[in-house]
């Protein structure tokens, strides 16, 4: 009699939720878009090994369906639901290899509950992981390079089938920031650097995602940061009839080539950061160049020359802000007409020079706020100077409450710019009514699962 054929490896894939209240529901909606970096690991497991992919957000997840291997990716708000799942695997005798940015930032932390750690990029290693659990030699730590070589591998969405995610088709040009801000994690990751994705092979994957009246949200965490190459992709998108948005920093506004190109490659809006209507408080976030050329108000008027929406975005909790920056800032909202915004207080998370500088000053109120049992989300996990942090936290909440009123969704809505064409108002009506949901869905969320059982389990 012949052999039986051997079966398969097989490797299981998990993108961990937030975190998830007692009888909770549904998720956060405007959290649910489709994980790109789950679809990019996915592409590099090579075909003899049989795949699984479960989203947390979405559904639960089968801790006793026979696997060999756990992938997870893990952030800095997601960790604590990412070592509840690994010890849920790791008590059934399956390993589990973690990685992404918080692994990279605290790999030290991530080993305490996680087989293996991959630091820095998954494309340069992710294969010889495979290859080490496949043949029993699996090492401890795998070390990438911070900066990626991006080539020409397309992500495998294969795995999102069934799965509701928001409609928006998410595309990545490139990875990394050029800018240094003081808050930011992206720098500390990336160690202020921008690789990019050939923009033949972006316009090829764009092809393949969009849809019929779809949206195409470029996820590069900054756009703009290396205009040479933002214009090269935007060229390479004239006459692709797509319509897309991505992030961007203000340097766009006063780049009338960008604009221009941005325009005529279907460009429908920007996320733009301004972070702050406090000059000493972007001096503090290394962020001078936001208040350069009149800064916020002269940025607003060119980018709605060329047709362009904004979604700009403010961080409270700097030592300039006070108790007022919060109705001002929405005032300043409401009178631009900004497609939406987003009213958050700074997060000091490990690597960054913001984390650093309370931890010397003693400002910290937690050892790791993201593994506090105690921790919720939208929390101030920091002393602030010109308030309480119950008022900062407050202040955030009541700034989004104020700013998605119906009143104030209707008076935005008759900017010129948020009602160009029925497609683009119903667009701005829709999302503007999601973001007054999630106003309160979110709010107060724990780290974590928070009917799990503990300890976490940790590796011996």
């Amino acid at each position: 009699m012949a052999d039986a054929k051997p079966r398969p490896f097989r490797v299981t894939l998990v993108h961990p939720c937030v975190g998830r209240r007692r009888g909770m529901k549904g998720y956060v909606r405007t959290w649910q878009m489709a994980p790109l970096p789950a679809a990019m690991v996915a592409a590099l497991v090579p075909k003899d090994v049989e795949k699984r992919f479960y989203d947390d957000r979405l559904e639960a997840i089968p801790f006793d369906e026979p696997t060999d291997l756990v992938a997870v990716s893990v952030e800095t708000y997601t960790a604590r639901r990412a070592y509840q799942i690994a010890s849920e695997y790791r008590r059934r005798g399956v390993p589990v290899v973690m990685g992404g940015f918080h692994a990279t930032l605290c790999p030290e932390e991530v080993r305490r509950y996680a087989d293996s750690v991959v630091v820095g990029e998954a494309e340069e290693v992710f294969g010889g992981v495979l290859d080490d659990y496949r043949h029993g030699r699996p090492r401890r730590v795998y070390r990438a390079g911070r900066r990626p070589r991006l080539g020409r591998t397309l992500p495998d969405r294969s795995i999102f089938r069934g799965k509701r995610y928001l409609p928006i088709g998410l595309v990545e040009s490139g990875r990394g920031c050029r800018f240094q801000c003081d808050f930011c994690a992206v720098q500390a990751f990336f160690d202020a650097t921008q690789t990019h994705h050939p923009p033949d092979r972006v316009v090829e994957e764009v092809r393949r995602v969009k849809r019929r009246g779809q949206m195409i949200f470029f996820i590069d965490d900054n756009l703009t940061s290396d205009m040479d190459a933002a214009k090269e992709l935007m060229r390479a998108l004239i006459g692709e009839k797509v319509r897309w948005v991505s992030q961007s920093s203000i340097n766009v506004a006063w780049d009338e080539e960008a604009l221009d190109l941005a325009r005529r490659s279907g460009c429908q809006g920007l996320l733009i950061g301004f972070e702050t209507l406090e000059t000493d408080g972007l001096a503090a976030m290394n962020k001078r160049f936001n208040a350069r050329r009149g800064g916020a108000v002269a940025a607003l008027e060119q980018l709605r020359r060329f047709g362009l929406r904004v979604y700009g975005t403010f961080i409270f909790g700097y030592d300039a802000d006070t108790r007022d920056s919060f109705r001002r800032t929405v005032e300043f909202c409401r009178r631009h007409g900004l497609y939406i915004a987003a009213f958050n207080h700074i997060t000091p998370f490990p690597g960054t020079p913001l984390h650093a500088r309370l931890e010397e000053e003693g400002r910290l109120l937690h050892e790791a706020w993201w593994l506090d049992a105690g921790y919720r989300y939208n929390q101030v996990p920091f002393r602030p100077r010109g308030m309480t942090p119950e008022e900062l936290a407050d202040g955030c909440l009541e700034a989004r409450r104020e700013f998605y009123t119906w009143g104030s969704i209707l008076r935005r809505a008759a900017h010129r710019s948020n009602r160009r064409g029925p497609f683009m108002l119903a667009n701005f009506l829709a999302i503007n009514a999601m973001h007054q949901w999630d106003v309160e869905t979110r709010s107060g969320l724990p780290l974590g699962e928070e009917t799990w059982k503990g300890p976490l389990l940790e590796v011996q």
